[in-house]
């Protein structure tokens, strides 16, 4: 009888060694789906921020152009160089000018210390460029890091945002 019972005891834990390495398979098939649903939330959220950057981008223009008579251009230019971002490359930034005042501005999805920065070197690009110093440096943003805020603030560029 106790033979049977060692048996059936050692069928059993047969069994569950079985359903354990069944369930970590499970498990490590379950993580890698859930490390691509990540990427591709991220990957979706990063390009939701570049699309509503450019909704609002276009929607401040027209609001700027029709309502305010401000001039607003997208300035692109080639920084041989590399004075921003320390090799050559396209330079994008938008310029509002009204009554020969003009003003860079920026908008982004979020800002740190080094968008800031980068900023700040588009604005001396421009300068360089066009012989004109910007009046203001403006940074739009929904989300910008205490660090960033503190530095544009100490670079005399202004950042508006709700975060």
């Amino acid at each position: 009888m106790f033979e049977k019972h060692e048996e059936r005891f050692a069928r059993i834990e047969q069994e569950l060694v079985r359903l354990r390495e069944d369930m970590m398979r499970g498990f490590e098939l379950m993580d890698k789906r859930i490390t691509r649903l990540e990427n591709l939330i991220s990957a979706l959220g990063a390009r939701w921020g570049i699309m509503a950057e450019d909704a609002f981008s276009e929607g401040l223009r027209g609001i700027l152009e029709k309502e305010f008579g401000v001039e607003v251009e997208r300035w692109v230019t080639r920084d041989e160089e590399g004075l921003v971002y320390g090799f050559g490359s396209v330079i994008e930034v938008d310029i509002a000018i009204k009554d020969g005042k003009t003003m860079l501005t920026e908008i982004f999805s979020s800002v740190d210390k080094s968008k800031v920065a980068a900023f700040l070197r588009k604005a001396q690009l421009y300068e360089k460029k066009t012989g004109i110093k910007p009046d203001r440096l403006v940074m739009v943003t929904p989300c910008a890091e205490d660090a960033a805020i503190k530095a544009a603030r100490e670079m005399g560029v202004e950042i508006y945002t709700t975060v």
